[in-house]
């Protein structure tokens, strides 16, 4: 990846941070945490992987992304923003009576949004039947991706959905697991450990590659690899909950808290600086 590339991703994916903050705090409710872990993640599919358009989000061939950890919803709305599927300022209204922009997604409200979520482990399942079907239309050039907490993980049905993915060799299916470490209970270790990850998605039928989450780089190299891969394929990324907000990394209790007005200073505060950052460099 070139810098020019990879100073546009940075620059969108704190854009993306910062609409996170702008949407929690002005719901008073939210979750931060996880939607700042899959920041960067959210920047590269909606910048450099994925096929759609904007003006067109109902077009037939486009790619399909499934947030199965719904309640992340934060960092898609802003993704989707940025990239003209509906007003940057409607972020503001995230939560509110009367706003299209609910607290998990809804495909009959928001724009760009391919799959209603929120019950987590359904979200993969749908993707599975999208990536069924896009191959039962004969639309092989259509990749569905869905993204999954390690949290979520420890719900059975996602692993009766890669069986499935498995047994009908869906190969234009991705499989993106934001492994941050914490679910809202605490460490997942505590809770109901998924490890190994790795192990577990391979013996389930799926090619796969472990990378940090938040360098572009790796990002990059783990969606070539999908798109040779000959099997479904499982992106597995380390990240830090919170990433790019200093009080808010790799805190439990920001997995679904909103900021106060001291707090969103000060979080807004560093996201500017970071983005005067790498606007100047």
């Amino acid at each position: 990846m070139n810098n020019e590339t990879k100073k546009e991703l940075q620059i969108f994916a704190t854009k993306i941070r910062m609409g996170i903050i702008e949407g929690t705090y002005n719901a008073k409710a939210g979750h931060p945490g996880g939607s700042l872990s899959s920041a960067d993640l959210f920047a590269y599919l909606y910048d450099q992987e994925m096929k759609y358009d904007a003006k067109n989000p109902k077009w037939e061939d486009r790619d399909r992304f499934v947030l199965s950890k719904g309640h992340c919803a934060p960092g898609l709305y802003a993704a989707l923003a940025h990239k003209g599927f509906f007003p940057v300022e409607d972020l503001k209204t995230l939560r509110h009576i009367g706003s299209y922009l609910q607290g998990h997604p809804n495909m009959n409200s928001v724009p760009g949004i391919d799959m209603s979520t929120g019950s987590l482990g359904q979200g993969i399942s749908c993707a599975c039947g999208m990536a069924k079907g896009a191959k039962f239309l004969g639309k092989d050039d259509v990749r569905v991706y869905t993204l999954l907490g390690d949290g979520e993980i420890e719900e059975g049905q996602v692993w009766e959905a890669m069986m499935f993915a498995s047994q009908y060799n869906l190969d234009n299916l991705c499989v993106i697991i934001d492994s941050n470490g914490l679910q809202i209970d605490g460490a997942c270790k505590d809770v109901m450990s998924a490890q190994p990850i790795d192990e577990k998605v391979k013996s389930f039928g799926f090619d796969y590659v472990i990378i940090d989450g938040h360098n572009f780089d790796e990002i990059e190299n783990a969606f070539n690899m999908f798109h040779e891969s000959k099997k479904p394929f499982a992106i597995i990324m380390n990240t830090v909950k919170g990433k790019g907000v200093s009080y808010m990394e790799d805190q439990v209790g920001w997995h679904g808290k909103a900021p106060n007005k001291e707090e969103y200073d000060i979080a807004m505060a560093e996201l500017e600086a970071k983005l005067s950052e790498l606007e100047e460099a």
